[in-house]
């Protein structure tokens, strides 16, 4: 495990004590690996979607709207909603 050194402001390095007291975390260790983790994965990548370039939202909206006319007969005679 690598050893990092960061400078906080005073109302993050406060905060971080305030949890600790609270019984979030175990020790300020525990405390400042979970909430970077966090915050990195805040950042991780999204899986990329199948959007080709210049696909706009609209048209991908309209292209995934159904046409309610075009039912399926196999519905029957109840209402759905």
């Amino acid at each position: 495990m690598s050893d990092v050194e960061v400078s906080l402001p005073d109302r993050i390095d406060s905060e971080i004590d305030r949890l600790i007291e609270q019984g979030e975390f175990l020790n300020r260790e525990q405390a400042v690996e979970e909430l970077l983790t966090m915050g990195v994965s805040a950042y991780a990548p999204t899986e990329e979607t199948d959007e080709q370039e210049g696909e706009d939202l609209f048209t991908q909206m309209t292209e995934d709207q159904k046409d309610p006319a075009a039912r399926d007969e196999d519905q029957g005679d109840e209402y759905t909603f």
